[in-house]
C-alpha cells in the first residue's frame, strides 16, 4: 500500500513543480494590481489620510470639510458675475440650514429655525434673517438684482454666524 502512495507522489510532485511558479506569478500580479488600485482610488485617502488630518488639526470632526465649502462660497464673490453672487448666497444659506439641523434646532426650513433663535443664541440673528430674506428673493424672483456689495454684506453676516458657532 505504501508503495502505491510513493508512486503517486512522483507525478504529484511534477505537477506541483509546474503549478508553483504559475501561482507565484499570479499572486505577484494580484499584489501589484491591489497596490495600483489603492494608489489610484480615493478609498485609501478617505480611510486613512483624512483621519490623520482630522486628528492633527485640533478641530472638531468635519470642520475641515465645512471650511473647504466656505472657502468655495467666498471665492464665488471674486468672479465678477451676478449669478455667482446669488449662488454664493444660496449656498451659504443652505450651509447654515444644515448647521442648524445638525445642532438640533426644530423647523422644516431655515426661516422657521430663525424664528425660534434669539439674540442670546445667535448675536447677529437680525442680519441673518435679512440675509435669508434676500436668499428667498433670489430663489423666488428671477429678476432680482444682487450687487457685489450687497452679496459681501450678506456673506459676512453668514460668516459672523459661523464664526460665532466656531464652524470656520
Amino acid at each position: 500500500m505504501f508503495e502505491a502512495l510513493i508512486h503517486l507522489k512522483e507525478p504529484v510532485a511534477g505537477i506541483v513543480s509546474i503549478i508553483r511558479p504559475i501561482l507565484i506569478i499570479f499572486s505577484a500580479a494580484e499584489l501589484v494590481l491591489i497596490i495600483f488600485l489603492l494608489k489610484n482610488s480615493t478609498w485609501l485617502g478617505f480611510r486613512w489620510v483624512s483621519d490623520v488630518k482630522e486628528i492633527t488639526a485640533y478641530k472638531a470632526f468635519g470642520l475641515h470639510r465645512i471650511t473647504k465649502e466656505w472657502l468655495k462660497i467666498v471665492s464665488r464673490l471674486e468672479t465678477g458675475a451676478e449669478a455667482e453672487y446669488k449662488l454664493a448666497v444660496i449656498e451659504a444659506d443652505n450651509m447654515l440650514r444644515e448647521t442648524f439641523n445638525r445642532m438640533g434646532y426644530a423647523g422644516e426650513s431655515l426661516g422657521e429655525q430663525l424664528k425660534i433663535l434669539t439674540v442670546e443664541i445667535c448675536p447677529n440673528i437680525e442680519t441673518v434673517r435679512e440675509a435669508h430674506k434676500v436668499r428667498n428673493n433670489i430663489v423666488h424672483d428671477p429678476d432680482y438684482r444682487l450687487s457685489l456689495d450687497e452679496a459681501r454684506k450678506i456673506i459676512s453676516a453668514y460668516e459672523e454666524t459661523f464664526r460665532h458657532f466656531e464652524m470656520i
